[in-house]
């Protein structure tokens, strides 16, 4: 299966013989995608609205490009300017089945690790549900207070209507441009932003090229790193130490090289699937001290608390918040005063 999948990953990147040998197949995938937009334009399918605001943080390019260091850093921004707010997850993952209340209290193997490390980081209201309106009904039943929503993921989730949507690509943009599985676009672009206020983001460390972005949100290491005791301790101070890096996210190599470019040398490195549940991965204590990121960590702590998370830090510029503040505003200046359609 890893093979499989890096060949995939590799053929999405260029228009290459595996393909074009799979694009007939993203052909009719292209046409399900439309002929399901086109279902609930025409009513076939209903959308419902939230009595709040509903800002989605998605993506088209499949796997990870950096949506929840972005939803971390959004939801503590509009609480820092006052806002009560609540965030929706499907929860990638989980074993639980229907909607569920996520605490930092949770196991991650029950609600994903996304969801589990949002509700820690931000300390905000965090449901899980395949159904996102459903989950928002219960959300807001069990904290009528919250003013705004941000949910993590769905921009595919059509069932649930938003007010803005930010769509985040990172260095690879679209790729070859192509749609599942020839390509790794999980629908065409550029998408028919009629129905919704559409923002584009880039969370590549270098300046985007293509596509074109609207904002351009790096990712940065943050400067400590944080044991399941509280115990923290600067990343500088590892450089010099032996050190194993451990990382089960859309791209592992990504957080390897941000650690190498600090300094910190690696005696190895564990690249895990992404949402990896960690039951398999064997840890060596002589290889040295044991850095993962913060999503990994909500899983790994509960066998290995002696292990470094590091969080992946992304700051909300300010015409980017002011933005999304606009296209919001309306519904805010009414807050409660609309009815659930």
């Amino acid at each position: 299966m890893p093979d499989i999948r890096l060949a995939l990953q590799q053929a999405w990147l260029t228009k290459g013989l595996l393909a074009y040998l799979l694009w007939p197949v993203s052909l009719a995938y292209g046409w399900l995608v439309w002929l399901r937009k086109l279902l609930y334009r025409i009513g076939v399918f209903q959308s419902r609205r939230l009595p709040v605001p509903v800002i989605v943080v998605g993506n088209v390019f499949v796997g990870g490009v950096g949506k929840t260091p972005l939803v971390i850093a959004l939801v503590k921004q509009l609480a820092a300017q006052g806002f009560k707010v609540g965030v929706l997850s499907r929860g990638f993952g989980r074993s639980s089945e229907g909607n569920q209340s996520v605490t930092p209290q949770s196991v991650a193997l029950e609600v994903g690790d996304e969801p589990l490390l949002i509700a820690r980081a931000s300390q905000v209201p965090v449901f899980v549900g395949k159904d996102r309106f459903q989950a928002g009904l219960d959300l807001l039943a069990q904290h009528p207070q919250t003013e705004v929503i941000v949910c993590d993921d769905g921009l595919q989730h059509l069932a649930l209507a938003h007010d803005v949507a930010l769509c985040v690509f990172d260095e690879r943009g679209l790729g070859n441009g192509w749609v599942l599985p020839a390509g790794p676009l999980r629908e065409p672009w550029p998408l028919d932003a009629s129905s919704h206020s559409l923002i584009t983001l880039s969370t590549s460390s270098q300046a985007p090229q293509h596509p074109k972005t609207d904002f351009w949100v790096p990712r940065v290491l943050g400067k400590w790193a944080q044991q399941a005791d509280g115990t923290s301790q600067a990343l500088s101070e590892f450089r010099g130490q032996n050190v194993q890096a451990l990382a089960g996210i859309g791209k592992p190599q990504a957080f390897f090289d941000m650690l190498a470019d600090l300094g910190i040398s690696l005696t190895k490195t564990h690249v895990l699937a992404d949402h990896d549940d960690l039951s398999t991965v064997n840890i060596d204590p002589e290889m040295g001290v044991v850095l993962c990121t913060e999503k990994d960590a909500v899983k790994l702590w509960s066998n290995l608390p002696t292990a470094w998370a590091v969080p992946l830090v992304t700051e909300i510029p300010p015409n980017l918040l002011a933005r999304i503040m606009a296209a919001i505003q309306p519904k805010l200046s009414s807050a409660h005063g609309h009815q659930i359609t």
